[in-house]
């Protein structure tokens, strides 16, 4: 379970939110939302553990995350806004280079073949930068295929992708839910994902 209390943030004179709280099982997914500015990056980087809370904390499984240290950001993806890609690697490096720091071996061909799953075959030996940004955002969400960490954190997972990606992807966080995993997302998007007990978040300027 991942717990919320009273959580606030600030950033310089101002802020963003206060107070604020939830409770998300196995199996569930966290929508948040608002305008831009309200804050939603600043709070998923604090679920994350990467960025302290102002006031208030966070917990993993009834443990303050701040104690588990490494243990705990093993348990989460995080996917943010910009795709964290090196533009002067092919597709394939950068996933193979993405899962080794996570501790996950994945060869030549099994990178190819998820690179095949996200619609980038033909496009692995590629360097980044000659890919559009819909690609590039493909050659991101590839992480979601590898990963065992039961929370995802994702950060407009959606943008850049066209409509059939947009449906592969809700489909893959789907499956992740029904498998017991819970995910965390901001979108300004409209999107159906089947699975998992949905709750929403919104925060306001």
């Amino acid at each position: 379970m991942l717990t919320a209390i009273d959580l606030a943030c600030v950033r310089g004179d101002r802020r963003l939110f206060a107070n604020l709280g939830f409770n998300l099982e196995s199996g569930g997914r966290l929508h948040v939302t608002g305008e831009n500015g309200s804050g939603k990056t600043s709070l998923l980087r604090m679920l994350c553990g990467l960025s302290p809370p102002e006031a208030g904390e966070i917990r993993w499984q009834g443990e303050t995350i701040a104690r588990q240290g490494d243990e705990y950001r093993k348990a989460v993806l995080y996917l943010g806004h910009h795709n964290a890609l090196k533009e002067e690697l092919t597709a394939l490096e950068n996933l193979r280079t993405t899962a080794a720091l996570a501790g996950v071996a994945i060869d030549d061909a099994k990178g190819v073949e998820l690179l095949g799953r996200v619609g980038l075959a033909g496009r692995e030996e590629l360097p980044v930068r000659f890919l559009s940004q819909g690609q590039k955002r493909r050659v991101a969400l590839s992480r979601l295929l590898w990963s065992a960490a039961p929370l995802w954190v994702l950060d407009e997972p959606f943008v850049a992708l066209d409509s059939a990606a947009v449906t592969w992807l809700a489909d893959i966080v789907g499956k992740h839910l029904s498998a017991g995993g819970m995910a965390v997302l901001t979108s300004h998007q409209e999107v159906e994902i089947a699975a998992g007990k949905a709750q929403t978040v919104r925060l306001t300027q």
